[in-house]
């Protein structure tokens, strides 16, 4: 019985030394659950990276589940929000949110939930210097605490996108350097160019859609200030410059998103188009496919170039974050990292700049790090053999973030309409403000003086 005894406390002994030393070489997932990530988004865009990453990286055995809902009909943020609330094992990880509602997140109702990168054991300013990532990003995902809880992969600083023929026709060449300095800086010029585009019947833009992006994202302030509503003098001009744009012809009064917009990217409106404001994926994914041809001498195709705005602006883009309880907080460092700060040429981003994320010949796309666009061919057929980083990577570095708030798409919306009634004649310039103020107070929850 005293061996047995003796026996016993010997096993307790080597039992209670053993535990801690096995606990501390466990790995993040045994000790945690299955290697299980999930990742939630609008678009299968971020999930097809993760494939990737998975495909370059084998030992990276983690389960992917992905859920994707689109933002249509606004659907997305209120399944998000539920199951960033709900937490538990079937909680996003990863999840991501859009220009549009991304504050909401990163520093709006829903900032709680975001993890900071450094927090996940990410080298945050090493990797931000090395990348020489757009500030209006970093901007845009740095928290009220100043920690930064979500990045973007996509660089969506705008340029101005003209045709070559008409610059040629109205100044006697195409050439960027110079279109930039007829049509800006500053909005005078803008308009002074387009007078001089008008006398030759051309129209410099399609709708006053396409230079409230660049007015809304230049604007020094934003909508939103210290919980009041804010009509920031920049914005409050937009309804003179839009009037202007209607009165003199300057414009085919289209509205973006719509069929007569597309349809001057090829020629088919009342009088040739002369440009758009945006960013490289309006290029790739919007005009490319409506210019009336795919080739070169086709349509419109290839007739194009892109010069620095009159004012700085980003329009769009999607952002990345953690779930601050995510039980795999390693796996998803690697993840996020790979997709936002690595500027290598293995990382993702040097793969979306250079269109070979899936192979040899995909679209090129202007990506978050200016070192990646430095070292990759942004040369496009579409714009005459231009190369897009050229331009691209200022027009990143001349953005901000600062003049966002998470009711922008809301209040956008309602500003727009509002302006669309004075230039019609329908309001005055007086109650087309009062109107829009009446339509905040009514809506949301901002003061409105």
């Amino acid at each position: 019985m005293k061996r047995s005894l003796g026996l016993i406390v010997c096993l307790l002994l080597i039992i209670s030394v053993s535990l801690p030393l096995f606990a501390e070489g466990q790995t993040e997932a045994a000790t945690e659950g299955p290697k299980v990530i999930n990742v939630w988004s609008f678009t299968d865009e971020v999930p097809k990276m993760i494939e990737k990453y998975k495909e370059m990286n084998p030992d990276f055995d983690y389960e992917i589940k992905t859920t994707i809902i689109a933002t249509t009909d606004g659907a997305y943020q209120p399944a998000l929000d539920q199951a960033l609330l709900g937490g538990g094992a079937e909680a996003p990880d990863i999840y991501c949110a859009e220009s549009a509602f991304v504050l909401k997140y990163t520093q709006g109702d829903a900032s709680q939930f975001a993890a900071a990168y450094k927090d996940l054991g990410i080298n945050v300013d090493k990797l931000l210097k090395e990348a020489a990532i757009a500030p209006y990003t970093v901007e845009i995902g740095t928290n009220p605490k100043g920690k930064l809880v979500g990045l973007g992969y996509q660089a969506t600083g705008g340029a101005y996108i003209y045709r070559r023929s008409i610059a040629k026709d109205v100044w006697g060449t195409d050439d960027p350097a110079v279109v930039k300095n007829k049509i800006g800086p500053g909005w005078d010029k803008f308009f002074q160019a387009a007078a001089d585009l008008k006398a030759k019947g051309y129209g410099i833009v399609s709708g006053d859609g396409d230079i409230w992006h660049a007015v809304e994202g230049a604007s020094e302030t934003g909508w939103v200030v210290k919980g009041k509503l804010n009509i920031d003098p920049d914005r409050e001009a937009f309804l003179d410059m839009a009037k202007t744009l209607k009165d003199k012809g300057y414009m085919n009064d289209t509205r973006d998103w719509t069929d007569a917009w597309f349809a001057d990217m090829k020629d088919a409106g009342p009088q040739k188009i002369f440009g758009y404001f945006g960013p490289a994926w309006l290029i790739n994914y919007v005009m490319a496919n409506n210019a009336g041809g795919k080739t070169v001498g086709e349509g419109t195709y290839g007739d194009w170039a892109i010069c620095e705005p009159p004012v700085g602006f980003f329009w769009g883009g999607t952002w990345v974050i953690a779930n601050k309880d995510t039980k795999v907080k390693s796996a998803v460092a690697k993840l996020i990292e790979w997709i936002t700060l690595d500027s290598s040429n293995t990382g993702l981003q040097y793969f979306w700049a250079n269109g070979t994320l899936n192979g040899p010949g995909g679209t090129k796309d202007t990506v978050a790090s200016g070192t990646v666009m430095s070292k990759s061919n942004g040369e496009l057929e579409f714009l005459g053999g231009q190369n897009m980083f050229d331009v691209m990577v200022p027009a990143g570095a001349f953005a901000t973030g600062k003049n966002k708030h998470q009711y922008d798409e809301t209040i956008n919306m309602y500003w727009r309409d509002q302006v669309r009634e004075y230039t019609a004649g329908n309001k005055s310039r007086e109650a087309a403000i009062a109107d829009f103020k009446q339509m905040v107070a009514d809506n949301l929850d901002v003061i409105v003086e």
